[in-house]
């Protein structure tokens, strides 16, 4: 039995595939983590070979099966009908365990090798493997579709998922970055009061966004990645002209780099999801507008 095997990882695409030689799975939004059985050793690897057993030990431990396996799969947290990375890790940080869940979606090896198998073999005996040793919670079967992948993103991306993975039916299982999988992920897009920006030498490093709701002007966290040095420069001048000597958030942050400013300028942002802080995760700007409504 080897060791830990480097993982496969999907190729980011804008649409998803159709056909039936193509398997479409739910994108889980947690840790890819790889669960090795030798006889009564259990071991818990991350995506990049750290042995993280006895973070995931409940989870490792729940893999009663003889023999030898090893089975790649993602640790979530499931958060109001949905994977929620930053519960995941809050989880992590406080050293529970009693909310992870494991989706497992691929088997690599059982009692021998079967990465040479096609991604429908290997799926139908990571299945029976569960079955059969009646594997149950907190160890669930990812399922799969088959057909036209953008039918399922279209309702994933309405369940606010993360996006989905689309894997050929016929690959082996390859430990790079190819072709066989690809992966389309759902990205939200709204625009956003600026309320403050940190300064940096040109122009700015980040900008802190708003959000109104009714009469409060609620803090919804930073972008700081979208904009090369001419658009820095030319938000940094823009923003400069509404700069106010206090915040004009509701419930006052604390940030000794912030420069606040009037929300007359909005940010149009891309974000994949928001934090159970209510916070932008994976954010990205896109542009900036005038508002000259308030």
């Amino acid at each position: 039995m080897p060791g830990f095997i480097k993982p496969q990882l999907a190729t980011l695409r804008s649409k998803a595939p159709k056909g039936e030689q193509w398997l479409h799975e739910i994108k889980y939004d947690g840790y890819r983590i790889q669960i090795h059985i030798n006889g009564g050793r259990k071991k818990a690897y991350t995506r990049n070979g750290l042995d993280w057993t006895k973070r995931f030990s409940t989870i490792a431990g729940a893999f009663d099966i003889p023999g030898q396996a090893i089975i790649d799969g993602e640790v979530v947290v499931v958060h109001e009908g949905r994977t929620n990375f930053s519960e995941l890790q809050a989880e992590l940080a406080a050293g529970r365990q009693g909310r992870l869940v494991y989706y497992a979606f691929d088997l690599l090896w059982r009692d021998g090798d079967l990465r040479k198998l096609s991604q429908l073999q290997r799926k139908q005996a990571l299945s029976d493997l569960l079955g059969e040793n009646d594997i149950d919670l907190p160890v669930i079967y990812s399922e799969h579709l088959t057909g036209d992948g953008q039918v399922l993103f279209k309702h994933a991306s309405k369940l606010n998922f993360e996006g989905i993975i689309s894997k050929r039916a016929d690959s082996p299982y390859k430990s790079e970055r190819g072709e066989a999988w690809v992966k389309v992920k759902a990205i939200q897009r709204e625009k956003f009061p600026v309320v403050g920006f940190i300064k940096d030498p040109s122009g700015v490093a980040a900008l802190y966004l708003g959000k109104q709701e009714g009469k409060e002007l609620r803090y919804m966290g930073k972008v700081g990645t979208g904009w090369n040095r001419t658009t820095s420069s030319r938000i940094r001048k823009q923003l400069d002209t509404v700069v106010s000597p206090k915040s004009k958030l509701t419930k006052p942050v604390r940030k000794p780099k912030a420069t606040w400013v009037e929300p007359k300028f909005f940010a149009d942002v891309e974000y994949r999801d928001i934090t159970s802080e209510g916070l932008l995760r994976a954010s990205s700007f896109k542009g900036l507008s005038r508002n000259d409504k308030s």
